[in-house]
This record gives C-alpha cells, sequence and structure tokens, in this order.
C-alpha cells in the first residue's frame, strides 16, 4: 500500500513556507505593489497632457510598471526555491515527501499559482488606476487589445516566477539567480532588444510582452511571444526537476 502523502497536505504544506519566510512573501506582495504603484506614479508624471506622453505604444505603456514588478517576482521565484538549500532544508522535505517530483512540482505548483494570482491583481489594478490618471490619453477596458494585455500580464509574471524558480533549484542559490537574471532583464534585454529583429525578439522578457503590445513586435505576435517566453520557463522549470531528482540534498 503507497504511503505517499496525498497533493492536498503537500501544497498547503509549501503555502506554509512561502506565508513564513518573510523575504519571499514580501516579495510576492511587491509583485502588486510595484507594479501598480510606479506605473500610477509614472501615469500621473507623463500622462497628462499630450496623448503622446506614454510613448508612442499607448497599450504597452499602460503596463509601464511591469518592468518593476517582473524583479518582484524574479524574487519571488528564487527566495522561494533558495530557501529549500539552507541549513538542510531540502533533507527535511524530502523526508516529509520522499517522492522527488511530488515535491517539485508541488512547490512549482503553488508558486505559479500564487504568482498569478499576484499578477493578474496587478495587471487589472495597473491598467485601471493608470488609466484613472492618464486624462485624454486615457485607454479603456475594452478598447482592441486591452483585455488580453490584463491577461498577459498575470500569465507573463507567473512564467518570469516560474522562469527563476526553475533556474534556482539548477543552481542551488537565489543570490546567483538574482545576479544573472535581473541585470538580463534591467540592462541586456534593453541592449540587445532594442531591434525587433534578429534573437533580441526572443529573448524571454521581450518575447513576453508582446502581450502587452498594441503593436506586433517584429514578426512576433501577442501569443507566440508568451509562447517563446513559457518555452524559456518550461526549460529551466525541467532542468530544475532534474537537478533535484538526481542531486543528493
Amino acid at each position: 500500500m503507497s504511503t505517499a502523502l496525498p497533493p492536498t497536505p503537500v501544497l498547503h504544506s509549501e503555502w506554509i513556507k512561502i506565508r513564513s519566510l518573510r523575504g519571499t512573501f514580501w516579495s510576492l506582495i511587491s509583485v502588486l505593489v510595484l507594479t501598480v504603484g510606479i506605473q500610477v506614479l509614472a501615469a500621473a508624471a507623463l500622462g497628462r497632457g499630450e496623448e503622446d506622453g506614454m510613448g508612442e505604444d499607448p497599450l504597452l505603456a499602460a503596463f509601464y510598471g511591469l518592468n518593476f514588478g517582473q524583479i518582484a517576482a524574479i524574487a519571488f521565484g528564487a527566495t522561494a526555491f533558495s530557501a529549500e538549500f539552507h541549513n538542510g532544508a531540502l533533507r527535511t522535505s524530502l523526508t516529509a515527501v520522499p517522492d522527488r517530483t511530488r515535491f517539485y512540482l508541488s512547490k512549482i505548483a503553488m508558486l505559479g499559482v500564487l504568482a498569478l494570482v499576484a499578477g493578474q491583481l496587478a495587471g487589472l489594478l495597473t491598467f485601471v488606476a493608470g488609466q484613472a490618471v492618464m486624462g485624454r490619453g486615457a485607454l479603456r477596458l475594452g478598447d482592441p487589445g486591452t483585455v488580453r494585455a490584463v491577461v498577459g500580464c498575470g500569465l507573463y509574471l507567473m512564467l518570469m516566477t516560474l522562469f527563476a524558480a526553475g533556474l534556482t533549484a539548477v543552481l542551488r542559490s537565489g543570490v546567483a539567480v538574482l545576479g544573472i537574471l535581473i541585470p538580463f532583464v534591467v540592462m541586456v534585454s534593453f541592449i540587445v532588444g532594442a531591434a525587433a529583429t534578429g534573437v533580441g525578439r526572443f529573448m524571454p522578457d521581450r518575447a513576453g510582452q508582446a502581450m502587452m503590445r498594441g503593436e506586433q513586435y517584429g514578426d512576433l505576435g501577442a501569443w507566440a511571444g508568451l509562447g517563446v517566453l513559457a518555452l524559456w520557463s518550461l526549460t529551466a522549470v525541467l532542468g530544475g526537476w532534474l537537478a533535484v531528482r538526481r542531486r543528493d540534498a
């Protein structure tokens, strides 16, 4: 007879871990606070007056705060998984849940669900609150592409969280992942991805943000761009699964 724990208690234990770790929990909260807060400040400062005050793509500009919220999403994924590599926590987790695949998938599932919920709230509030202070150039929920962009914002933040979590499982270091991914999306991607052609459009953040664009990004459509980000995230998650299965705790 199998003695494996059913999925629900394992998922609940992962939620308790996340809620108990202040840094991880506040990273999750920051996904919402940073995305919405910076969007409102930017819209209030630049949005009133000229209709093009927020740039050539008003829909993408409506999610400017996402550039900061994604940093919190990366931190959430990295810190949540890196906690398993401190003070023998992974050995304790695997004692409670000996099936490494179940343990790993439960953690990834909980991170994904929490990031998606925070991301969807962030997407809706970012759009509504940001456009409320835009003045004459405001978009309305229901304008072409707006619902897709709101949904895309939540999916984007979830996939960036999972990308960071999977990479942390591979490298066993949240610091290393933060040191790689944050400069990557803040600096390298903007430099290399400035053009909509070439390899730049396939970078995870550039491709994923096609969901929030009113105009097509190069030859990548909105859903194709999200698919590229999903492949990056899936690769990292699979790599993390192999690492957890094969390495000593």
